[in-house]
């Protein structure tokens, strides 16, 4: 299964979701534009491939997550510690 975010105009990630691995091979090869033309012809919006083993793009995307595309990864937002 391949996972998919999507991003809002910030590159904040909004929602994952997954999909079959036969979306994204052409000819025997897995291609990421082909999950992202299924998501956005399914879903619109903007979508970049997550790993869930964290293989590639830093962490697998969670929502509230923020993709860096300069860098290619995703990051999680900064802790906020409380208050005394």
């Amino acid at each position: 299964m391949a996972h998919f975010a999507q991003l809002d105009e910030n590159n904040v990630v909004t929602q994952v979701i997954v999909i079959n691995n036969d979306v994204l091979v052409d000819n025997g090869v897995e291609r990421e534009e082909l999950g992202v033309q299924f998501c956005e012809s399914h879903f619109g919006g903007k979508w970049v491939q997550t790993s869930y083993n964290a293989n590639f793009r830093g962490k697998y995307a969670g929502i509230g997550d923020t993709y860096d595309p300069a860098a290619n990864v995703f990051v999680a937002p900064p802790i906020e510690l409380p208050s005394e």
